[in-house]
Parts: C-alpha cells; sequence; structure tokens
C-alpha cells in the first residue's frame, strides 16, 4: 500500500515512524546497490561514500551478517552482508568485495554489495510500506519496497541494521 499521507503526532508535531518522515517530504533521494539476486537501497543522505575491491578484515565470534572491517575514506566501518540482514541467509561473497557502501553515523557501518548504481530521485508516495510484525528482524530494518527502473529494491533503514545483525546471532547462540 503506497505511503498517501503523513500521520503526525499532535503533541510535538514530529513524525511517528520513518515512513512518516518520507511522507512529511514529496521527493527522496536514494542510493541503490545490488547484493546476491537483490536489489537494495537507502536513503541518499544516510551514504557516506563508496569505495570498490575491499578486503574485510574478519572479527572473530561476530555474526553471519559481519563479514569484517574495512577501511574506507581513513574510516575504520564494520561491513555488514545485506542479504544475511534482510533474510539471514549469508551470501558467497569473495574474499575482496566488489564494492562497500559507506554509512554515515555512530555504529560506522558499510554494506557489502557487488554493484552500486546510479543515485536517483522518486516521489516518497511510490515507496510501499512492508507490514510490521513484532518479532520479525526483518521488517525491523526495511522501510519499504520500491520499484524502480523495473526492479523491486528493498529500502533499508541503516538505524536498524546493526541491531538486526546481532539478533540473528543471539537467536543461534545456545543458552545455559
Amino acid at each position: 500500500m503506497p505511503i498517501s499521507h503523513a500521520l503526525m503526532n499532535s503533541a510535538d508535531s514530529e513524525p511517528d515512524t520513518i515512513l512518516d518522515t518520507i511522507a512529511a517530504s514529496q521527493l527522496r533521494d536514494f542510493f541503490s546497490f545490488s547484493a546476491g539476486s537483490q536489489t537494495f537501497g537507502v536513503f541518499a543522505e544516510e551514504v557516506e561514500g563508496t569505495a570498490n575491491s575491499k578486503r574485510p578484515a574478519p572479527l572473530p565470534h561476530a555474526p553471519p551478517a559481519v563479514l569484517g572491517v574495512v577501511c574506507v575514506h581513513g574510516r575504520m566501518l564494520t561491513v555488514l552482508d545485506p542479504v544475511a540482514v534482510v533474510t539471514g541467509e549469508r551470501f558467497n561473497w569473495p574474499p575482496v568485495l566488489p564494492a562497500v557502501v559507506g554509512l554515515l553515523g555512530d555504529e560506522q557501518l558499510a554494506l557489502a554489495a557487488e554493484s552500486i548504481d546510479e543515485p536517483f530521485t522518486v516521489a516518497a508516495s511510490d515507496i510501499e510500506a512492508v507490514g510490521d510484525s513484532e518479532g520479525d528482524e526483518a521488517a525491523s530494518v526495511i522501510v519499504g519496497i520500491l520499484r524502480h527502473a523495473g526492479r523491486e529494491i528493498t529500502i533499508l533503514n541503516t538505524g536498524n541494521l546493526f541491531r538486526a545483525a546481532e539478533r540473528r546471532r543471539e537467536r543461534r547462540r545456545r543458552r545455559f
């Protein structure tokens, strides 16, 4: 169902959800990339930069969605596998990642990519909301689905990426 209007909290006039923030502005700039058979997108204002041919240094005891650490434009970033974050199944990445998308923010994250597309602008109303089911880790990292240029793009909520990657590990850990 397309986003048709912004639901504003009357007490403080701040958007209630990320979808409300999207709907509050009419046009949004997106940055898209592919990983596996999927195309992912993030808001352009959340991208710090990109880099090609990066070999991540593995992190011991990391969850499957964490590929390692790379240096991008002088910053050490933890690289996440977007396929694993969304589906729980790790993509078979080569030792040298074809590309990484460096994200802004205190968590210092990057997303692995096979290829990176040119940024583009679309109307916020073109984004289809995804159902929120409690406890559904995939829904917590997916803002919505966008169909653009013949492709279905899964728009990621960059604020929840690392939390979702960690939760997947927590679920698999044995508890005594």
